[in-house]
């Protein structure tokens, strides 16, 4: 059983938590919004928090959408909390206040934790987008495409399927945006981000199943009309928390001339598609720390003792 008493020695926890790190999912804090507030005037996006300003542009530019992206703020918290309930790490952390300058040492670094959020905010928003679609709740978009193979005898393309394709153009240019914005940050930090949400989308497109529904006298089922549509979010979060559990070290080298995220412990070899990615041991979550102890952390304001957290091995 690996132990829980390593340190990490000040100077190095220091220059961690000095460093520029973009705060990607600083949009979730939209959560917080009002349930009161109706995104319909474009004075309302100033209204929402944690917004980059490409985001806020996307917001007077798609004022129907915001509901919609609210929403998916909200699953996302619901959902990783529901998904992490067993777990020492259970994603409290995701539920700061909007007003909170950045998120805690869990969210804010290159950790595992945040490879997970990062994947399921990517995830989430794409889904919930593509499912607005399919109810009607957004006049932006309408159902899927019909597939374009022939079913099988006594199957029948029909229904409304979920909207995936603009889920994932929609979704993809709202989450993506902080991590494409030209300013100081590592960029082994934004490539490890974009690659995480990517991860995540990629969980989503493969969500997308057929599902039918049965015709015939006194239920025979003799016809099925039959659409493509999206498992459940809580189906992919747990395909997430799987990747979550097997996710891949990685360091940022030199391929060419560009800089590259490759395994750090492993024969070099590209990192896959479909494998989460972290570039910094995650905080040792059986030491418990107290509010007074994340405040002085956030502030600066940490003593050396305050400083001496244990991180996992």
């Amino acid at each position: 059983m690996r132990s829980c008493s390593h340190v990490l020695r000040f100077g190095v926890f220091t220059a961690l938590l000095l460093s520029q790190v973009c705060s990607g999912i600083k949009w979730l804090a939209i959560s917080h919004a009002p349930a009161s507030l109706h995104v319909n005037q474009t004075q309302h996006c100033k209204l929402l928090p944690g917004l980059v300003s490409s985001q806020a542009q996307l917001c007077r530019s798609n004022l129907e959408l915001m509901q919609t992206i609210i929403q998916a703020a909200r699953e996302v918290k619901k959902t990783c909390q529901k998904t992490f309930a067993d777990m020492r790490w259970n994603c409290s952390s995701i539920d700061i206040p909007a007003d909170s300058p950045k998120y805690r040492p869990d969210l804010d670094r290159g950790t595992r934790e945040a490879a997970f959020v990062y994947a399921l905010s990517a995830a989430t928003i794409s889904h919930t987008i593509a499912r607005a679609c399919t109810s009607g709740d957004l006049r932006l978009c309408s159902c899927g495409p019909i597939p374009a193979e022939i079913p099988e005898p006594g199957y029948r393309w029909g229904g409304c399927a979920d909207n995936l394709h603009y889920g994932l153009v929609m979704g993809s240019k709202f989450s993506d945006a902080p991590m494409k914005m030209k300013r100081p940050g590592s960029h082994a930090n934004k490539l490890m981000h974009l690659h995480n949400s990517e991860v995540g989308r990629k969980a989503l497109k493969d969500a997308l199943v057929m599902k039918c529904k049965c015709h015939g006298v006194s239920g025979s089922c003799s016809i099925r009309t039959c659409w493509r549509g999206l498992q459940d979010l809580r189906e992919i979060a747990m395909d997430l928390k799987t990747k979550y559990l097997s996710a891949t070290k990685v360091v940022p080298r030199p391929v060419g001339t560009r800089k590259q995220l490759v395994p750090k412990d492993i024969d070099i070899r590209p990192v896959r598609e479909n494998e989460l990615v972290y570039l910094q041991s995650s905080p040792d979550f059986c030491t418990r720390m107290t509010n007074k102890d994340l405040w002085a952390l956030r502030t600066g304001s940490a003593t050396r003792h305050q400083w001496e957290v244990t991180v996992a091995i």
